[in-house]
Order: structure tokens, then C-alpha cells, then sequence
């Protein structure tokens, strides 16, 4: 069985959003087209509550700069996918439907960030998402989504973790590159411990 994992394709990650990734709204397209080729398809929200640590306003500090976040370094990020706003919604084309495809919220506690789809990034709290899989009997899966450099890394890391077959399809992800060269570090880190990244 082999399941498609979309990551955080929402209008905040999308040009014109609070934490846009540019050309975030690219993506969707090829995910609407291959969404019928898999056994199960799991799409991802961050669903932010508003006094989220990860956010600069919280901690008054420089938006992008360097703080710290249950114990560990954090990026002091916008106000983004706070529940409800219009910026957490799916971007308007993406073809997530209720009923036919399975929904993961992350980044719900606020006192912890959560880059992947699986866990908080202090790796103790589950979404759900593995055992959704494991029960399925899915034993490969494809990643896309937003972005190559943090959600879709973190996701897919968490993922060959989890000892999934996991391969990460480029033409449907796009990166932050918040500093020259951070996607391809990403893609370099994924190749190293074995993620199919396929360009």
C-alpha cells in the first residue's frame, strides 16, 4: 500500500500569506494531478492558537531571528495558520476533501513547534499519522508540499524513521530558503539517510 503525504499547502505558505514560500501556490497543480495514484492520500494543517511560542510577537522578538522553544532553538516565525484564520484555510485549488482523504493538525500546543507531520519537534507527541499508516498496511510514501527546507524535511526524516519506503517529489514542493542554499542542504540531508528524493 503506498500513501501521499501533502504538507501544509495553505494560504499562509502561499504568495500574498503571513509566511509566504515563494511560488507555494505552484504546487498545487501536480498534487491535484497525481492524488489519484495512491491507496490513501494525508494532508497536514498547521493550526497555529494564537499565542504560539514559535511566534516573534509572542516572544517580542525580530521576526526570522534565533530564540529558544521547549528547551531547543527556535525561529522566531510570523503569526501564521492561527485556527481559523483564513491563512490556516487549504489554498482555494488544492483538492483536499473531507471524507476521501485523511486530515493531520500540527503545532496545536503552544508550548512547542512541529515542523512534521508525525511529531511535535520534540519528538514526544504522535499526530496520529503512523498509526493511520500502519493500520492501512501502507508501507511506502510519497511527500510534497510546503516547504522542501522545513515541514516536508521534517516529515519525510520523521517518516524513513518510522521505516517507511518514503520518497520526496520536488516538482510538488517548494522551499523557504531562508538563507542561500537551504534546500538543497535539505535535499542533501534526506538523501543521506536514504529518502528517494526524486527532482
Amino acid at each position: 500500500m503506498k500513501a501521499l503525504i501533502v504538507v501544509d499547502v495553505q494560504n499562509d505558505f502561499c504568495p500574498g500569506g503571513a509566511l509566504e514560500v515563494k511560488e507555494g501556490d505552484q504546487v498545487v497543480p501536480f498534487i491535484n494531478r497525481i492524488m489519484g495514484n495512491y491507496d490513501f492520500v494525508c494532508i497536514t494543517q498547521d493550526w497555529h492558537p494564537k499565542n504560539h511560542g514559535s511566534f516573534a510577537s509572542v516572544q517580542n522578538k525580530d521576526v526570522f531571528s534565533m530564540g529558544e522553544l521547549d528547551g531547543g532553538p527556535q525561529v522566531m516565525w510570523p503569526d501564521h495558520c492561527v485556527q481559523y484564520s483564513p491563512g490556516a484555510q487549504f489554498h482555494p485549488e488544492l483538492n483536499a476533501k473531507e471524507g476521501e482523504h485523511w486530515f493531520f493538525q500540527k503545532g496545536e500546543d503552544p508550548t512547542v513547534d512541529s515542523y512534521s507531520g508525525f511529531y511535535d519537534n520534540n519528538q514526544k507527541n504522535p499526530s496520529g499519522l503512523d498509526e493511520l499508516l500502519r493500520t492501512k498496511g501502507v508501507t511506502e510514501v510519497d511527500i510534497c508540499g510546503l516547504a522542501t527546507d522545513y515541514c516536508v524535511k521534517f516529515t519525510a526524516l520523521d517518516a524513513i524513521k518510522e521505516e517507511f519506503k518514503v520518497r520526496v517529489l520536488l516538482e510538488g514542493c517548494r522551499g523557504v530558503n531562508m538563507n542561500e542554499g537551504d534546500v538543497e542542504k535539505a535535499v542533501k540531508e534526506m538523501e543521506e539517510v536514504g529518502i528517494v528524493v526524486v527532482s
